[in-house]
């Protein structure tokens, strides 16, 4: 029976990152033996097992062969006789499949270490295309390490590509797909996770809203970058440069795929484009299952993105409407993602990342204002009138206040 120490861990150990969790891999030994030495085995059927102290997971060496379509369709095979070096060829990535005995001393049979010294994403073997949600992984790996340079091997990409073209993604479940598309926004570089589904073509088959926005014009006025994807990922960067909230990033992402359904012959214009997206928005949700709370910032700023940007103009009327739709006087945390997102969308274009985005002060100076209004004194005052006739016709004053003193400030 020898323990070793596998994946993750060496792998960022390797790369000078922080060690988060720990995976150890077993050989010579069975079930029984496990459980004798105090071991607790995780569910049945499965040589996965907890350390009585440490709760880290120990596996018994194992092998897996695709028997059926599905992420459950493998048979797993582990004995005292699989070996370690079998045990590491079924995983992804060379990267990953790295082992370290204890005394240090590292087996690396794939070329692992070399992999990451040269910054390179590559497979183990030809059995990486048995769980399609590996393309996924790839993207989210190239995602996580973009910034430390690292890049897909080209037989690699090859391989993803003949993946999508085969239809093999198209057996994916839904929560599979959202969990790798949560764990890439919280990556340093999402963006590069959507760059990297476009170039093996797996965009079109889990994001396609997104994915149709590639070439799609928009008024070179406004977007010196003109190109709608294109500017979809540049907001995507400028999003995670503003926020580590991985909501944001995801209504940042999704904020413009209205304009990949507007009329045609009315491009590079856009009209309509938001409310296009809200109803885009919510087929993505119901189909790959995006939880509550990412659908509904994503749909506030598909609707209302437009709006916050020309808010210095607006009227009180229309500001309090806008403040009212997202809730603002009772959800200033939603509202604060919300400005976030509108944020990196201003900034997503082609030498404007660095320009001033004063609508966000401008809603939180009229939020605050609006807040401060001690609403039972002014209905002591107005003990006659409908209260929110009252409280209305109040923050409109408010509103008009704030408005005329930003204006001439002017």
């Amino acid at each position: 029976m020898k323990i070793y120490l596998v994946g993750g861990a060496i792998r960022d150990k390797l790369l000078g990152l922080p060690i988060k969790d720990k995976d150890w891999v077993v050989t010579g030994a069975t079930e029984a033996d496990m459980i004798a030495h105090g071991y607790l085995q995780v569910g049945k059927g499965f040589p996965v097992f907890l350390h009585s102290d440490s709760k880290e997971e120990y596996a018994l060496a194992r092998t897996e062969r695709k028997t059926s379509p599905g992420h459950t369709g493998f048979e797993i095979y582990a004995s005292p006789e699989v070996t370690l070096k079998q045990d590491l060829q079924r995983r992804d990535l060379t990267i990953n499949a790295i082992a370290q005995k204890d005394n240090g001393e590292l087996i690396d049979p794939y070329g692992g270490c070399n992999d990451i010294e040269n910054r390179v994403l590559r497979h183990v073997s030809p059995a990486f295309r048995e769980d399609p949600l590996r393309v996924l992984r790839i993207a989210r790996f190239a995602a996580r390490f973009a910034t430390l340079g690292f890049s897909i091997a080209e037989e690699t990409m090859d391989l993803m590509n003949t993946m999508v073209t085969g239809g093999e993604l198209e057996n994916l479940v839904a929560e599979r797909i959202w969990h790798e598309i949560e764990r890439a926004l919280t990556t340093s570089a999402p963006a590069e996770f959507v760059r990297t589904l476009r170039d093996c073509g797996a965009l079109k088959v889990i994001l396609p809203e997104v994915d149709r926005l590639f070439g799609v014009p928009q008024p070179k006025k406004y977007h010196p970058e003109i190109d709608t994807y294109l500017h979809t990922l540049l907001s995507m960067e400028q999003a995670s440069k503003l926020s580590e909230d991985p909501i944001v990033r995801y209504a940042t992402m999704i904020h413009d795929v209205g304009k990949g359904v507007t009329d045609k012959t009315k491009w590079p214009s856009h009209v309509g484009h938001e409310h296009l997206g809200v109803k885009l928005q919510d087929a993505i949700t119901k189909r790959i299952k995006v939880p509550n709370e990412y659908s509904e910032l994503a749909a506030l700023v598909c609707e209302h993105h437009t709006k916050l940007h020309r808010c210095m103009q607006s009227n009180p009327d229309t500001l309090l409407k806008l403040l009212e739709s997202i809730d603002a006087m009772r959800r200033p945390d939603r509202l604060d993602k919300f400005l976030l997102a509108c944020e990196a969308d201003a900034r997503g274009r082609t030498g404007l990342e660095d320009r001033d985005y004063p609508q966000r002060d401008y809603l939180l100076c009229i939020l605050n204002a609006i807040n401060n209004i001690n609403v039972e004194s002014l209905l002591a005052d107005n003990p006659s009138a409908k209260p929110n006739v009252v409280i209305k016709k109040h923050r409109l004053e408010v509103i008009a206040n704030i408005k005329s003193s930003f204006d001439n400030n002017d």
